[in-house]
This record gives C-alpha cells, structure tokens and sequence, in this order.
C-alpha cells in the first residue's frame, strides 16, 4: 500500500505522468501560485532581460516571469507539465515570450551565459545531481546573473547550509538563504539566492 501510495505521489508531483500527473499540475497551479509569485517577485526580472524557469510545472511562474521579462524560457523533463506549462501561456507562446523545451536544471540545453535570472519553485529536491546542476545553472547565468531557488523545507533532503556549499562551490557569491511561509495549507519555504560575479 505504501509502495502505490509512493508511486502515484511521484506520478502527480515528483516526475508528473498521465492523467495522475495532469491532475497533481492542477493542484501544483492552485497550491505554489503565491510562492511563484514571491520568487518571480524577489528575482526582479526586468522587461530587457531573459529568465530561465527550471521545472516550470504548470506555468504559474512561467507566465508571470515572462510578463515582467523580454522573454522566460521554461525547461521541465515531464511532458505532461510542458503541455500544462503551453496551455496557460498560449499567448505568450505564440508571441515568442515563452519558449518551452525538455530538459532539466543540469541539462537546459541554454548557450553560456545567454540569461540574466535563473528561477526554479519546488524543484531542486528532484535534481539528480545538485552539485553539477547548480554549476551548469552557473554556466548559463550571464556575469552578475542572479540565481531564486524555492523549495518546501520538508521536501529538501540536506541542510539549507549544504545548498549553499553546492551554490559556492559552482562559483556563486552573495549566496543567502531564507525561510518563507506563504500561507495557507503549504508549508514554510526556503530560499535560496545567489548571483555571479559581474
């Protein structure tokens, strides 16, 4: 029972698949819409520049990153959230303010050093790799890009010091963490912010 338990949350939220996944998108929508905007809020994306969203999920923060942005470009290994993501900025899709692709926060598939803010909501604790996604993260900030990580504090696996080892070690300075409760049902956040040198 826990094992299917285990797989269908993985299956809604973790790497969302199928209609469990279409479904937990929805709920994603409902529940992280005030942490996407906060972060979209604190990372400052200004009308000239291009922002990444790493597990875009939904869409939420897509579609307000690239409200406020030249163009959001959102990489997400599920299809079903690609799908998700296109829906809700169908507009902005077709106008080329969003750009929406396969891939994750270690492989963007980005050219070096081609966006200015790099966002990623409830995601980080499903990166294989922390370490080598926070130093290709780096790669494709441009010099004094900044970096918004958000992730529920019962999700994250390592300590909020551990993160920002990982974030130092891949070249990031002024790296800070924070906790953030949004309210509601959703639990207290951590965040973390980083830039690269100018």
């Amino acid at each position: 029972m826990a094992t299917r338990l285990m797989k269908a949350f993985d299956a809604a939220f973790g790497h969302p698949r199928g209609k469990v996944g279409e479904l937990g998108g929805r709920l994603m929508a409902k529940l992280n819409a005030g942490v996407e905007a906060h972060v979209v809020d604190l990372a400052r994306p200004a009308a000239n520049e291009t922002v990444l969203v790493v597990g875009p999920g939904p869409g939420v923060g897509l579609r307000l990153a690239a409200e406020r942005s030249f163009q959001a470009i959102g990489v997400d290994p599920s299809r079903v959230m690609l799908d998700e993501a296109r829906e809700r900025c169908a507009d902005l899709v077709a106008s080329g303010r969003v750009e929406l692709r396969e891939g994750t926060a270690a492989r963007t598939g980005q050219e070096p050093s081609s966006v200015d803010v790099v966002v990623s909501v409830n995601n980080v604790q499903l990166w294989d790799n922390r370490p080598a996604a926070f130093h290709e993260l780096f790669r494709v900030l441009k010099p004094g890009g900044r970096l918004v990580v958000s992730v529920h504090r019962m999700a994250l696996d390592v300590s909020e010091l551990e993160l920002v080892r990982e974030a130092e070690a891949a070249g990031f300075t002024n790296v800070t963490t924070s906790l953030y409760q949004h309210g509601g049902v959703v639990p207290p956040a951590v965040q973390l912010v980083a830039e690269v040198p100018a």
